[in-house]
């Protein structure tokens, strides 16, 4: 499952290379009044196509460059031109140095400069429309970005505002609540019921903005959002609550404002390279151990009645649920959906082949599927059943921030020792300790040391059962 963040930024790119595209062919159409008859020319077909390739490749590879890719396409107008401009200076160079590597005939230079210098333009004064063409369309509508603002004063004005006049970036304003709010539009509670509403509508996002003094009201709002799960960004007068963990950002070049529960995985660029590997790695994965996978098939068949695979009912990324794939292991499985028995040494509902494929963690292979249906991750925090999270989320207040990211076959928690039971505090704490640590210290590298740990470490399998 893509996120709303990052489905917005796939489709805003999507968007920058058609206009890049159209803006090639417009003017080779101009300067070059027969193209349509050009194109019997096998050469000329070749040469085209591989500009407009080079073209798009060159492009995507400087914004995803771009430290500051998000900028780049969910910023204010401002920042974005700033980024076109030059990226368009640097898109200039690396077109003029790869046409010439390549040796692409047929096209003159004007032919590669006037295409930037339009796509520059059309980019900067073009892509707000475009936007707005995409937010009015219906297949984005469950991708728009649902903000709730907290608080009152003139910067809470300011947040109001902004997300009203920037729609076109994803925002969809669903409210604002506070005691003292009247003079704001849509006003939906008080700040009593910030609960109540994180619960009863789809929320992504809250603006806490409050004075100060207001510090008590501050640390209940943001404990709210954590035990829910809801991102929370600060913009107070000055950055209080801030520590380590935090990401700060201007709204409009005027507001700064304190993003909490920072993330390396929230930039883009890293959330593609996660992916990338993802994919590439579940499907090497299913290929290389597919006779495997069909020999545990029939061992299950064999060993006795009932499914090959089980599916239980798993919270997933955004709190989002899904079928989590697993190979049954036991003759007597417990519900899919509202299940609460949870495995124990020695259980006697585990069939002679399913000892051995839970001692070596082999029945979680299947959950590969998982990843390459975008529901799961190959590293991340184990998925928990639904009252296994309400259990958690009374012991730990951070729980819920798990769910900023997808979970996964293996995480930082299991490899360090803490999978298997968790019936005392200390068993609770140690496993979230660690999930919320992978989820603030990610790195392509670290994903690749869990994977290694989990085939070759010890502690990956203590307490297997």
């Amino acid at each position: 499952m893509i996120s709303k963040r990052q489905y917005l930024v796939f489709g805003r790119l999507f968007y920058e290379c058609l206009l890049l595209n159209f803006c090639v062919l417009f003017v080779l159409f101009i300067r070059t009044p027969d193209l349509l008859n050009s194109f019997s020319d096998i050469g000329f077909r070749e040469n085209l196509f591989t500009l407009l390739a080079v073209f798009n490749v060159s492009w995507l590879m400087i914004i995803l460059a771009d430290g500051n890719l998000e900028n780049h396409i969910m910023g204010s107008f401002q920042e974005r031109s700033r980024q076109v401009v030059r990226n368009g200076f640097i898109f200039i160079g690396i077109m003029a140095t790869l046409t010439i590597l390549l040796k692409v005939e047929y096209f003159n230079r004007s032919s590669l400069l006037l295409p930037i210098f339009l796509f520059t333009i059309c980019n900067i004064v073009l892509l707000k429309p475009l936007f707005e063409f995409m937010k009015r369309r219906t297949r984005y509508a469950s991708t728009h970005y649902n903000v709730l603002l907290v608080g009152n004063g003139k910067v809470a004005h300011k947040i109001f505002d902004y997300t009203k006049q920037h729609s076109h970036l994803g925002y969809e304003m669903v409210g604002v609540i506070g005691d003292d709010t009247e003079s704001l539009a849509n006003r939906i509670g008080g700040l009593n019921d910030l609960g109540n509403i994180l619960d009863s509508q789809e929320i992504d996002e809250i603006f806490i903005s409050l004075p100060q003094q207001r510090e008590e009201e501050i640390k209940t709002a943001i404990k709210t959002a954590d035990l829910r799960g809801v991102r929370v960004n600060l913009v107070p007068e000055t950055p209080l609550y801030v520590g380590q963990n935090y990401r700060s950002y201007a709204l409009d070049s005027s507001m700064p404002v304190y993003q909490l529960r920072k993330s390396p995985l929230d930039k883009f660029r890293n959330y593609l390279l996660k992916k990338a590997f993802d994919m590439v790695f579940a499907a090497s994965v299913m290929i290389l151990l597919s006779p495997i996978l069909l020999l545990i098939a029939i061992l299950i068949k064999l060993d006795g009645r009932g499914p090959i695979l089980y599916a239980p009912i798993r919270k997933g990324e955004a709190g989002t649920t899904f079928r989590c794939l697993k190979f049954r292991t036991m003759s007597e499985c417990d519900d899919p959906k509202n299940g609460t028995r949870s495995t124990i040494k020695n259980d006697p509902r585990i069939t002679k082949i399913g000892k051995f494929l839970r001692k070596y963690d082999l029945d979680e292979l299947p959950q590969f599927i998982n990843v390459l249906r975008g529901e799961m991750s190959v590293i991340g925090p184990r998925p928990h059943r639904v009252n296994l999270q309400n259990d958690f989320r009374q012991i730990v207040d951070e729980y819920m921030i798990r769910h900023y990211i997808k979970p996964g076959l293996s995480g930082w928690a299991q490899v360090n020792g803490w999978r298997g039971p968790t019936e005392t505090v200390r068993q609770k704490t140690e496993r979230i300790n660690h999930d919320l640590w992978y989820i603030e210290n990610w790195s392509f590298w670290l994903d690749i040391k869990i994977v290694f740990r989990t085939v070759f470490g010890r502690k990956a399998r203590q307490n297997a059962f």
